[in-house]
């Protein structure tokens, strides 16, 4: 039984309503007429166009650049929506912003992470969608429902149908863990394409500054394929090619991560990497100079709707993984 009545409604913030219209066409409905903007001072100002009372709405705003921008719309949505008696309300965040900041690395660190969780929920967020948090502990900085979805399906099969095993020896590739953090990301996706798995070690002397110190595994002659939750700099990533080249003797260099930040430099560092190409799921929308080629993106609308049309019916969505 569906508990909050057969109505969905889907609206968007500002971040990618590009996105959240596919998700739309998806599930066979039209997005919500609202108007989310910005006052002159900086305020956001939301309203919505239609009724929401006793509907199960989602709203879909990745928390990416410019965050802090893109969180208050997000907020300032389900606050109006709460008031306007909605009957559930689900934050749809294929980008959850923050997630780098989830424990305290030294001495008087705030664990913004878990702020923000607490923001979405005294808004009156009912439960989250979500797809590759950086630390999947985040989950539990929540006292609503999260449903995590994975980003790892779409890029196993982008990558065997990319390089069947009955015309490629999967044993010349090798998934490569940017750092040992993501280690077990790696591992997954490396079983689930029947590759070898090595790892590159670094050290980092400041934020968004790494020094590659070596490669564990053998690459040697390979085709090596990194594998990321997230891509903001891209120094890691790019340092991690360069040692896979020049320090591991590498053949070829791909790379894949499920958000495509892309901060700063980011462009001009992959432009003059070893990469050879760079998959990234549309989470966020890539802006910028992408003509060099190197850049793709995989839409992961259709994941998402799904999702939602689970949510919504109350079934499982374990079937997405």
């Amino acid at each position: 039984m569906i508990a909050y009545g057969d109505n969905i409604m889907v609206f968007s913030g500002n971040s990618n309503p590009q996105f959240a219209q596919t998700i739309c066409e998806k599930l066979g409905i039209t997005l919500g007429k609202s108007d989310v903007k910005t006052f002159a001072d900086g305020e956001v100002s939301v309203s919505l166009n239609e009724t929401v009372r006793g509907a199960d709405v989602f709203l879909i705003n990745s928390t990416c650049k410019p965050v802090n921008d893109h969180l208050m719309e997000l907020l300032i949505m389900i606050d109006a929506c709460r008031r306007a008696s909605a009957g559930r309300i689900t934050a749809v965040i294929p980008y959850f912003g923050y997630a780098r900041q989830d424990r305290k690395a030294k001495s008087r660190d705030p664990i913004s992470a878990k702020l923000v969780a607490n923001m979405l929920t005294a808004a009156g967020a009912d439960r989250i969608l979500t797809m590759d948090l950086h630390a999947a502990q985040i989950q539990g900085f929540f006292d609503i429902p999260l449903d995590h979805l994975l980003g790892n399906p779409t890029f196993v099969q982008y990558y065997l149908n990319k390089f069947p095993e009955d015309k490629y020896n999967h044993e010349e590739f090798v998934v490569v863990s940017p750092d040992v953090g993501s280690v077990s990301r790696a591992r997954a996706f490396a079983a689930k394409v029947h590759m070898g798995l090595a790892i590159v070690d670094k050290r980092r002397q400041k934020a968004n500054e790494c020094e590659v110190m070596n490669v564990i595994g053998d690459v040697k002659g390979k085709t090596c394929i990194l594998y990321d939750d997230m891509v903001d700099t891209a120094g890691s990533l790019c340092n991690a090619a360069q040692a896979l080249v020049e320090v591991g003797g590498a053949k070829e260099v791909y790379a894949c991560a499920t958000h495509g930040v892309l901060s700063g430099s980011a462009f001009d560092r992959i432009e003059a990497s070893p990469i050879k190409e760079i998959v990234f799921h549309n989470t966020v929308p890539v802006t910028g100079n992408t003509a060099s080629g190197k850049i793709k993106q995989l839409d992961v609308a259709p994941i998402f709707a799904r999702a939602i049309e689970h949510v919504h019916g109350g079934t499982s969505i374990a079937d997405l993984f």
